[in-house]
């Protein structure tokens, strides 16, 4: 799965990196090492640009780095509480699901993330790991996306929400997970995003074996549990413990 992640790029590199405009309007969050569900992160979209009266051009598309709330609130919620139990999709229903298989067909992003953290339990304790890419380039994780509006507001305000898609961990990730975001290659990122493509099942199984052996797996304090925590030293490497302490015991019990 992925339930925590660090994104600590501004838009400005993000888009950059993507090819896309920066269409955040001074809104997007600042560097945050440890992104949990219901923030608000930055994504890429590649939508047909409006004019002012609101028609679109079916002609071109744009690509851009957009603000969402992260836990996908489906149009048809009551409320967004739902959003902080949408924060992933699995690959293998999203198609079928009622609250994703619209966002699938037609409101799909990625998500650029430095990396992601997961849990390996070892011993009595869970030891978090960042899963990174050495050279520091984004990760792309693919996303989907919905716009809600309150129905107990008159004309209320568009809340826009995406979650990430899970697929199945393949080699040295699933020593730590058997989940794991899926991860999109740049050569893919065209056909995930167009939003004139409805059908992306064949990017939807898990990613190559190449691409996962390229990731560091790099073990990391414990000091990321607490979602309060933020901050650079939450994705330093940390010598691993050979012999992981039991939770809740003091080192000197017996």
């Amino acid at each position: 799965m992925c339930g925590r992640y660090a994104s600590t790029k501004d838009p400005g590199k993000l888009a950059a990196e993507f090819a896309a405009l920066d269409s955040t309007g001074g809104a997007a969050p600042g560097a945050d090492f440890n992104v949990a569900p219901t923030k608000r992160v930055l994504t890429v979209v590649q939508r047909h640009p409006e004019d002012d009266a609101g028609e679109r051009d079916l002609e071109r598309t744009e690509r851009s780095i957009r603000v969402m709330r992260w836990g996908l609130v489906p149009m048809w919620a009551k409320d967004k509480s739902i959003g902080s139990r949408m924060i992933n999709a699995k690959s293998e229903t999203v198609t079928t699901k009622p609250s994703f298989r619209t966002s699938i067909k037609r409101y799909r992003c990625l998500l650029p993330a430095d990396g992601w953290y997961e849990w390996k339990r070892e011993g009595n304790r869970k030891q978090p790991f960042f899963m990174t890419s050495p050279d520091g380039s984004s990760l792309a994780m693919a996303g989907i996306f919905a716009t809600w509006r309150d129905p107990q507001v008159e004309d209320a305000e568009p809340l826009v929400t995406c979650s990430v898609l899970t697929t199945s961990a393949i080699g040295q990730l699933s020593e730590v997970h058997d989940r794991m975001p899926l991860l999109l290659p740049p050569t893919a990122w065209d056909h995930w995003l167009d939003p004139d493509q409805p059908d992306v099942t064949d990017l939807l199984a898990p990613p190559s074996e190449e691409l996962v052996a390229a990731l560091e797996l790099r073990p990391v304090s414990t000091t990321v549990n607490n979602v309060r925590n933020n901050g650079a030293e939450l994705v330093e490497r940390v010598p691993l413990d050979p012999q992981p302490q039991a939770v809740g015991l003091d080192p000197g019990s017996k």
